[in-house]
């Protein structure tokens, strides 16, 4: 498998809505999700059917096995990449990850501390060792000892070793109705429409924003899609309302390599991840007494983060937890040892349109990205290659519509109270 590189220009608004289920207001995601953008790129793919690598020839061609086959192109969400230094200054990142549920930051002062906030740290590793000790774990700011909440930061990334929050703009876009028999305005008829903005500022020299994605593809139809998306950089439509001036793009693409290391990355950000959570152990927890049981030096610590919304089943029922038998199965590595230690997950439902069908798609329901999955083991080497494994393809169901992203060890794990950022 290998991986393509997008940055999604927008040139316009993104009309990328959101209906609750029963509900009967249409809300803006502050992001494209992959189901989104596979189905601009596969819209794009059937207008030009005639070229080659749209062909569909009796048995799907291209098409098929980008799209239908046993191992299709896995489309990830689009995150916000541009961050703001101060009031006029803007760069882009190359790395946007999902802030896990588990930090928190001042109430009344939110955020980090280089956006001018009392700073956000991480709990999962202090909250385990309490739990060891017998004590109710209630933290407060570091800062000012106010009381921490969520930080309500989704996207996050690191900049020169300093942390910045990610986010886009939205705003309501007001139209007319058209009477179709008159072609005119109808009277009494306005409606709006919320979108994500197109520029982080405004005035003469408006900043374009920008959003990163990858595509996730077999190595035989890498050159080929690399090859059409760049060559058609300029003709992708994003969202709803297209045929209204909205959801222009600009995307461009570069090949990664994933294949350097990345079993190598896997262990070292395990042991990393152990060593903080023994050191915690032994030398901040110790001060409080005996623990009501012992931390065996045998056995490695490792955490799932999803850096998307997740759909899960087990024994045909959904799921809001990733069960050790249930990882055992997906990622196929027989472990009787694996124990999972804590769970932090939250849940919502989802639903969209697909416009092949010209339907609605079933009400499903997801588990929140940002969620946390805390496991132990004492044969983590079984482990290094599956989770590299799972890292690249995603857990659960529809992976190849975005959901599913998973990262080991996120690094803000490591962000204790005392050094929050």
């Amino acid at each position: 498998m290998k991986r393509i590189q997008l940055e999604i220009k927008a040139l316009s608004p993104l009309a990328i809505s959101r209906q609750k289920p029963g509900g009967s207001v249409s809300e803006c995601e502050d992001y494209i999700p992959g189901s989104v953008i596979r189905g601009a790129v596969a819209s794009e793919i059937l207008k030009q059917s005639g070229q080659e690598f749209a062909n569909l020839s009796e048995n799907g061609g291209d098409f098929q096995a980008l799209f239908l086959g046993d191992e299709p192109a896995i489309f990830q969400n689009a995150y916000p990449n541009v961050s703001k230094i101060d009031r006029d200054d803007f760069i882009i990142q190359e790395e946007v990850k999902i802030l896990p549920s588990t930090a928190l930051s001042s109430k009344t002062k939110p955020g980090f501390k280089d956006n001018n906030g009392n700073g956000v740290f991480d709990t999962l590793i202090d909250r385990f060792c309490a739990d060891g000790y017998g004590y109710a774990y209630e933290p407060t700011c570091p800062t000012d000892g106010d009381r921490v909440d969520s930080p309500g930061i989704s996207f996050y990334s690191v900049f020169n070793d300093e942390y910045y929050k990610l986010s886009s703009k939205k705003r309501l876009l007001t139209r007319v109705g058209i009477n179709r028999r008159r072609a005119t305005s109808e009277e009494e008829i306005l409606y709006s429409i919320e979108v994500l903005d197109e520029s982080q500022l405004t005035g003469k020299n408006p900043n374009p924003v920008s959003y990163i994605s990858s595509i996730v593809i077999p190595d035989n139809l890498l050159d080929s899609l690399w090859q059409f998306i760049s060559n058609n950089s300029l003709s992708f439509r994003l969202g709803g309302s297209t045929s209204r001036g909205l959801g222009k793009v600009e995307i461009k693409s570069k090949i990664l390599d994933i294949e350097i290391s990345i079993v190598k990355s896997i262990q070292e950000k395990i042991e990393k991840f152990t060593n903080k959570l023994y050191e915690r152990w032994e030398y901040k927890w110790s001060i409080f007494g005996y623990a009501l049981k012992e931390l065996s030096k045998n056995r490695q610590y490792f955490s799932l983060d999803l850096q998307a919304d997740a759909i899960l089943t087990e024994r045909w029922q959904r799921t809001t937890v990733v069960s050790t038998q249930m990882l055992q199965k997906i990622t196929g590595v027989d472990d009787e040892s694996l124990i999972l230690e804590s769970a932090n997950s939250s849940y919502d439902y989802r639903s969209g349109w697909n416009s092949a069908w010209g339907l609605m798609k079933d009400v499903e329901l997801v588990i929140n990205k940002g969620t946390v999955y805390l496991f132990s083991t004492a044969q983590p080497e079984k482990w290094y290659a599956a989770l590299a494994e799972l890292e690249l393809k995603g857990i659960g169901e529809k992976t190849c519509e975005g959901f599913g992203q998973v990262e080991v060890c996120n690094n803000f794990h490591l962000v204790v109270r005392e050094e929050a950022v």
